[in-house]
């Protein structure tokens, strides 16, 4: 970092709803953040300052005055650690804005779905640290510019030697670190399997995981990517308290018995939703193919079949093609 006696300068590449939910927590904890976004959500806090809140009962406002908001990468100039936080089919792009503006001592870290986006940041940012890393919870965009946080865990980062991760960390934002981090990104995938599921459903997380019908589906689906990474030799480590291989028996269970081992895994507010979901509603183009595609493209690498996996992304571009939000469907549509 350029400096050790001052708190490094945080660029959030690429401010969403993640983005500026984690970037708003730094600030709040007294770090310097700057907010690299598109106009309209640069106007949109503008205009509203920024409301964080979570299912614990956070509550911390903003002023848009006391932010730093930019829409042009020049201010990547000046950051010692850069956030990437823009979607997967992005990170190419913001790659090359990295690599055009910032400096080459600048640590980058990507906290991005997938399993693809920190190595491609690598191959395009030769000279920079880039560290992958892995957000657990899901972040909704409500109203007048209040980004809620609907799920429990922490940030993981890429282990380093310079204890990043104790650094960023804050009461209301703790990063830890791991040298496995493969494990963990893979195991993260395995949960986000469900992202789709709950688009198409059109439901609530909490109450969509309350519909047996629901969870086989994603019990099956990860029944799927565990036996292509087994063959590829991967060992997801996913952010609860049990082995991978055992959720997609627990998400089988009668649902009464499911709530109650749930409860101990993770803490759903009952409006979360995941991002997929928001994408349909906002006519935005998912990142299905970063989730679901993702085993597809393991799969056909190890000849083998992921037919579960291969209908729930084509049902969410069906869904990305009509371009009317979520089609609410059933579980017996699947």
């Amino acid at each position: 970092m350029s400096n050790q006696n001052k708190s490094p300068e945080i660029v959030i590449a690429g401010a969403g709803s993640i983005g500026f939910y984690i970037g708003g927590l730094l600030h709040d904890a007294g770090e310097n953040v700057t907010f690299l976004a598109r106009q309209r959500m640069v106007d949109y806090v503008g205009e509203n300052g920024l409301h964080l809140t979570d299912y614990l009962g956070l509550n911390i406002h903003l002023t848009a005055n006391e932010l730093s908001m930019e829409t042009f990468p020049d201010c990547l100039s000046k950051a010692d650690i850069i956030l990437v936080t823009v979607k997967s089919a992005a990170t190419e792009e913001m790659a090359k804005l990295i690599s055009q503006y910032s400096n080459e001592n600048t640590i980058v870290i990507s906290l991005q779905n997938g399993l693809s986006n920190s190595a491609l940041l690598k191959s395009e940012l030769p000279d920079h640290q880039v560290l992958a890393g892995m957000v657990p919870f899901n972040v909704a965009q409500m109203k007048n510019a209040r980004f809620h946080r609907g799920t429990s865990g922490n940030i993981v980062i890429e282990d380093t030697r310079n204890n990043l991760a104790k650094a960023l960390s804050s009461k209301n934002l703790p990063f830890e670190a791991n040298k496995e981090i493969e494990n963990i990104q893979s195991g993260k995938l395995l949960l986000n399997l469900n992202n789709a599921l709950n688009a198409l459903s059109g439901l609530p997380l909490q109450e969509q995981l309350g519909n047996r019908g629901w969870r086989c589906h994603m019990a099956d689906q990860i029944t799927e990517a565990l036996a292509v990474m087994k063959i590829a030799d991967m060992n997801p480590v996913p952010p609860s308290p049990v082995p991978a291989s055992l959720i997609p028996y627990i998400l089988k269970l009668p649902t009464p018995l499911f709530k109650i081992i749930a409860k101990q895994m993770l803490s759903i507010d009952p409006y979360a939703r995941s991002s997929m979901w928001a994408d349909l509603q906002e006519g935005r183009k998912t990142e299905v193919n970063e989730l679901q595609g993702e085993i597809i493209r393991l799969a056909e690498k190890y000849n083998l079949n992921a037919p579960l996996n291969y209908k729930v992304m084509a049902c969410i571009k069906e869904a990305e093609n009509k371009n009317q939000g979520s089609p609410n469907l059933k579980p017996e549509d699947i």
